[in-house]
């Protein structure tokens, strides 16, 4: 029976020592900022963006939104977020994905200063972690990182599988986990017998947005499972990328859905905002 790894406490803690450093930083007249941007009025990206308003707001983060109609020019977004990087009060920007196909999203987070990055995935930052400099790290990959440390999980010389490769989740996750001394295995769509290559892993990061795909019989016994996935079902059911109830007689630990991941995503961005508010303080 697998021990659940919970998120949820975790991210409250995480948010309640950062609420402290926030006190700190002001009494020295830092007053840690954070922008987001939304073009467009993606239901998803709606709910996500009231989430990292109410976590700013308890833990005393300023917080302020732009929001973009789905027309608006690849021009003026990038005009906006250079105004941002130039603004002394911002520490920290957020670009919310996705946004419409006519505007080259990489190009965007190419414009977000790297200082104030703290979603990492300006170029400057995903060089830094891959070799092993200081940096801004991808929220949802730091999140599970966090949490593996918390429950004290082995990761040194382990077989970690990651099921994904996007620049968001999947390629950050790799690197992470490369980081923490695993053999890491990647998977994707296109690789092929993917139930013997998730058997042979001691960890298991499930980031490929394909809801209840992983299964008990895919998992070798004692696995840790991570679910990082989040799938709205035709019932309105939100499930992860893992069949917990599948899986979860097998694992050793596994994260829910929801309850696990997606808190320390949240938890995450704001210990960047502080740290890019600190780093503003040593300047």
């Amino acid at each position: 029976m697998a021990e659940i790894l919970d998120g949820k406490q975790l991210a409250k803690d995480i948010r309640k020592d950062l609420k402290e450093q926030v006190e700190n930083l002001k009494k020295k007249g830092i007053y840690p900022k954070l922008s987001v941007i939304m073009v467009g009025d993606n239901i998803a990206s709606q709910v996500y963006v009231k989430n990292k308003s109410k976590a700013c707001n308890e833990t005393g983060i300023d917080f302020e939104e732009y929001l973009f109609h789905e027309s608006t020019s690849e021009e003026e977004l990038l005009k906006t977020i250079q105004a941002l990087n130039e603004n002394d009060s911002i520490h920290g920007i957020l670009l919310q994905s996705p946004v419409p196909n006519h505007i080259n999203i990489n190009k965007a987070f190419r414009t977000i200063a790297p200082e104030k990055d703290v979603d990492g995935f300006n170029p400057v930052n995903v060089g830094n972690l891959t070799i092993g400099e200081d940096c801004f790290i991808s929220c949802t990959p730091h999140g599970v990182i966090k949490l593996l440390e918390k429950y004290h999980i082995e990761t040194e010389g382990k077989e970690a599988i990651v099921l994904g490769r996007s620049n968001i989740v999947g390629k950050p996750m790799i690197q992470c986990m490369l980081n923490k001394n695993s053999t890491v295995t990647v998977c994707h769509s296109k690789t092929q017998n993917i139930d013997d290559i998730v058997k042979k892993a001691d960890i298991v990061i499930a980031a490929i947005g394909k809801p209840n795909f992983i299964k008990g019989n895919m998992i070798k016994e004692g696995a840790v499972v991570i679910d990082v996935g989040v799938n709205r079902l035709e019932n309105g059911k939100i499930v992860g990328d893992v069949d917990f109830e599948d899986v979860f007689p097998k694992a050793s630990y596994i994260t829910p859905v929801p309850g696990g991941v997606g808190p320390m995503t949240v938890a995450m961005l704001l210990s960047n905002v502080v740290k890019a508010a600190k780093n503003k303080l040593k300047q």
